[in-house]
């Protein structure tokens, strides 16, 4: 979809990029900033980057915007920039989770396609109205599930579903942490603050935050359709509204079996994602901590040791990784490579053509079903871990 009057970036030119939230003091704003220029794919050239007028202002100047493309809302910004020549061709919403619904419907209506953080917003019923939008726009719309552009966790992927495991029996996930062991939200960390808050988090505070990266991973993995879950949700900090502790029984389509454990509260773990997926021919393990390594156990052989960039890496792997083995790629890498595919869509579409068979990245589908995961998760922690269908 083009704005009448609009330039478009053709193929090879970098993509005019705008942003909503992610002003001075947002870790994930500059984030997707970084990962934005990895590549020089795409170029920042206006922002929303703030609800507070004067520190939307003051963040934009800081970054460099022209003064008449530092906005103070959203609303704003879109209206504008769809009237410009050269305006933006995507957007970064990198808000609180109650803030990615609004701008993502005001540009859209804006001919602009949308790079959005997870989760997708705060209720299944949203994610819903949402995808209906995207697909009416015809826009390219990405959602920052930022582990899924790691190039071994694609090896994992084209393992498991390319059937070097065999038929998948056992799902191992896990995502600790302990920053919110504390009152860490009673400190004036406005990190905390928003993801303990019902009202700009949602229904899930640690499943949302982290269990939704944990879920996404496992099911971009395996590639099963989960079936059923069965869920106990702890909030172990006083007078906390929402969960900090997450442990999740799972069954898959095939009759596999998983489980899922994320927590904010477990002292010791900074970022402690891992995934172990087993089937009847081997396993594999991996370590966020350790991103450029990951174990391939066939069964009844020796274990081994699979490295990004090395000879086992796969094609998969090869296409998302930039330099030679034993120099580390991590986690900006990884956003990166998600920018990446995403300008690859963008151009695609701008240019009349399908975007690249090999290039894929998490889309609205992905946030619907992060939601149906946090609604179904806290169904059935109400009730006590009943097993619970999510929603389809």
């Amino acid at each position: 979809m083009a704005i009448e009057g609009r330039s478009d970036a053709k193929k090879g030119g970098r993509i005019r990029l705008g942003m909503v939230g992610g002003g001075e003091g947002a870790f994930i704003g500059a984030v997707h900033r970084i990962a934005s220029r990895i590549d020089d794919h795409y170029e920042l050239v206006a922002g929303a980057l703030s609800s507070t007028p004067e520190k939307s202002r003051r963040s934009g100047k800081a970054l460099g915007l022209a003064d008449d493309r530092i906005y103070d809302d959203f609303e704003t910004m879109a209206k504008a920039e769809a009237k410009r020549p050269d305006g933006i061709e995507a957007v970064a919403i990198v808000t609180p989770n109650h803030m990615h619904a609004a701008p993502t419907y005001a540009f859209l209506k804006a001919g602009v396609h949308v790079i959005c953080d997870k989760p997708l917003t705060t209720s299944l019923a949203e994610a819903k109205k949402m995808k209906a939008a995207v697909e009416k726009a015809g826009l390219v719309f990405a959602l920052t599930h930022n582990y899924t552009g790691y190039p071994l966790v694609r090896r994992m992927r084209e393992m498991a579903q390319g059937g070097e495991l065999g038929e998948i029996r056992l799902v191992q996930v896990e995502y600790p942490q302990d920053w919110l062991t504390e009152s860490t939200e009673k400190t004036g960390n406005k990190q905390a603050e928003w993801r303990v808050d019902p009202a700009r988090s949602g229904a899930g505070g640690a499943l949302g935050d982290i269990g939704t990266h944990a879920y996404n991973l496992a099911d971009y993995v395996v590639g099963l359709e989960l079936t059923e879950l069965s869920a106990d949700l702890t909030s172990f900090g006083p007078g906390r509204q929402l969960d900090d502790n997450v442990q999740i029984l799972l069954r898959y389509e095939n009759g596999a079996r998983g489980s899922l454990w994320a927590s904010q509260v477990a002292p010791g773990n900074e970022n402690g994602l891992r995934l172990r997926v087993y089937g009847t021919k081997g396993g594999l393990h991996w370590v966020q901590a350790e991103p450029n390594h990951m174990l391939w156990s066939p069964f009844g052989k020796s274990t081994r040791i699979v490295t990004r960039g090395g000879p086992d890496s796969g094609a998969s792997a090869a296409r998302v990784t930039r330099v030679p083995p034993g120099h580390p790629e991590g986690y900006l890498e990884g956003f990166a490579n998600i920018y990446s595919e995403v300008a690859s869509a963008i151009r695609a579409a701008q240019n009349g053509k399908k975007p690249d068979k090999a290039s894929h990245f998490p889309t609205i589908d992905d946030g619907v079903k992060g939601l149906a995961f946090i609604e179904a998760a806290v169904k059935s922690s109400k009730a006590n871990g009943k097993w619970t269908k999510p929603a389809r």
